[in-house]
């Protein structure tokens, strides 16, 4: 029997799993990603989780055909990440590092793109060789699939459509320091941006707290008939499916997958998005469809793995 293990890194816990070459998973665990250190352990740790797992296990290593990572930065077709800030990382050279530490042969990609090419294989995007995958949590993370292969660009750096610029009047910095980014309006924290100013402006009666509010709370009072909360769709909508249709001029996949905590609202959520889209995008590309993502947490270590497959 022959293996792979897949890994998706992550600021707060990495998770990991444990694959045959068919590309059924035997078993997932994460460990705590320790990113604070006064030496770089990050690495370390995920090689002797990777290597305790296989001890455990009772697998030989020579019986493991490799590992794949998918990391929260961009990264180059060798594996090379000039920067990653919220690991704290400069000019690290993931693939070297961990084939140095494991003893594998390792491939590394964008996290984003990893868990595209995960939900390709097995989960939303299944039948499809052209695909963007649309993460909405905390910000806007976007994976490409061009022709069953991730398109990372000539810097490591395709696919953040996080930082689109889609709003000329905006005086908020995003993250990265500039502002109008898209992911200040469509991410889960955008969600309750929107809200709250549209509450500061506005009196009219909702069930939405502006000292409480999430973007659940939002999409779960839509389902619940609120105007207010419809209101505040309508503008996410228009902010992500005026932003996709762009992609769309593009790119032309044949579907958009929609993951991320903000995706648990359901096919309620793809009613906003698609409204906006078809409303802008030009007409060769208005029939591709949107579907919601299906493995969840799992979509990066399968991916991982299907880099090496």
């Amino acid at each position: 029997m022959r293996y792979y293990l897949g890994v998706d890194l992550g600021g707060t816990t990495t998770k990991m799993g444990l694959f045959q070459t068919d590309g059924t998973l035997i078993e997932k665990w994460e460990i705590p990603t320790r990113r604070r250190q006064e030496v770089d352990v990050v690495l370390p740790d995920i090689a002797s989780a990777l290597q305790e797992k296989i001890k455990e296990r009772q697998i030989g290593k020579e019986c493991v055909e490799g590992v794949g990572i998918g990391v929260p930065a961009a990264v180059d077709k060798e594996g090379y990440v000039k920067r990653a800030d919220n690991l704290n990382w400069n000019d690290k050279h993931v693939r070297r590092e961990l084939e140095d530490l494991t003893g594998w042969k390792v491939k590394v990609g964008n996290d984003a793109n990893v868990a595209a090419l995960g939900e390709m294989w097995k989960g939303g995007g299944v039948g499809y060789d052209n695909l963007v995958m649309i993460t909405l949590g905390t910000g806007v993370g976007c994976g490409i699939i061009v022709n069953g292969q991730i398109l990372t660009g000539a810097h490591g750096g395709s696919g953040e459509l996080g930082h689109m610029f889609v709003e000329h009047n905006e005086t908020l910095s995003c993250d990265c320091g500039k502002t109008g980014c898209l992911e200040q309006y469509a991410s889960a924290t955008g969600i309750v941006r929107l809200t709250k100013r549209y509450l500061e402006k506005h009196e009219e009666e909702t069930v939405l707290d502006i000292h409480t509010v999430t973007a659940k709370d939002v999409f779960d009072a839509v389902k619940a008939g609120d105007a207010v909360a419809m209101k505040i769709a309508e503008q996410f909508g228009a902010y992500l499916g005026h932003a996709l249709s762009r992609v769309g001029v593009i790119l032309d996949p044949e579907v958009f997958v929609i993951g991320g905590g903000v995706s648990k609202a359901g096919e309620i959520l793809l009613k906003y998005i698609q409204k906006y889209y078809i409303e802008k995008v030009f007409w060769p590309s208005k029939d591709t469809k949107f579907t919601l993502a299906k493995l969840g947490n799992d979509a990066g270590i399968y991916g991982a793995v299907k880099m090496l497959l």
